[in-house]
């Protein structure tokens, strides 16, 4: 197993430590005139560096010519994951609502169903578009700013990058199927 497919699987192992976190809150800590739990805090911090993980093994294999199909199909599927969990947590917590939770993982549900659809027709992988690296830029951004309060600032600033967030979400699930229509003539 290459060095890139290991990171992706780390981001995979770094997904429940994240949920325990956000269960179990112990502590407190002030941060920036915000009260936030320490399991948050350290949770916040594992979801930045599983978040890292995600640019930095898509760095490495194509710098390295380490893509493999495993890691083209893997890599989204332990993004969606992580930005899954975390929404789920984050509703729980009465932070986003359910409803905007729910449109993201339909998304995510059916464009991964796209990529095995994709897969078995023609036998290629699906990669990321544009719109679809910019949704998962502000979710991964959103959920940040969320989990740290938006770090004391007055401005909402992880519900403005939510709100992007949903709109590529939308966007890009459409732009997938649109690219991909040709799948569906023959029904």
């Amino acid at each position: 197993m290459n060095i890139a497919n290991k990171l992706t699987l780390s981001r995979v192992v770094m997904i429940p430590i994240f949920i325990l976190l956000m269960i179990f809150e112990f502590g407190s800590l002030s941060f920036n005139q915000q009260i936030i739990p320490v399991s948050q805090f350290l949770a916040g911090i594992i979801f930045i560096v599983a978040s890292g993980t995600d640019y930095l093994d898509g760095y490495l294999a194509r710098k390295l010519n380490l893509v493999t199909s495993f890691g083209a199909f893997f890599d989204p599927m332990a993004d969606k994951l992580l930005v899954i969990a975390a929404f789920i947590l984050l509703i729980d917590k009465g932070v986003v609502p359910s409803w905007a939770v729910f449109i993201i993982i339909a998304r995510e549900l059916m464009v991964t169903g796209l990529r095995v659809l994709l897969a078995t027709h023609d036998g290629k992988v699906m990669s990321a578009a544009l719109p679809g690296k910019i949704k998962t830029f502000t979710q991964m951004f959103a959920i940040v700013f969320f989990l740290f309060n938006n770090f004391g600032l007055t401005l909402d600033i992880a519900s403005i990058f939510f709100y992007i967030c949903l709109f590529f979400t939308v966007y890009s699930g459409v732009d997938y199927f649109w690219n991909a229509r040709f799948l569906f003539k023959e029904l």
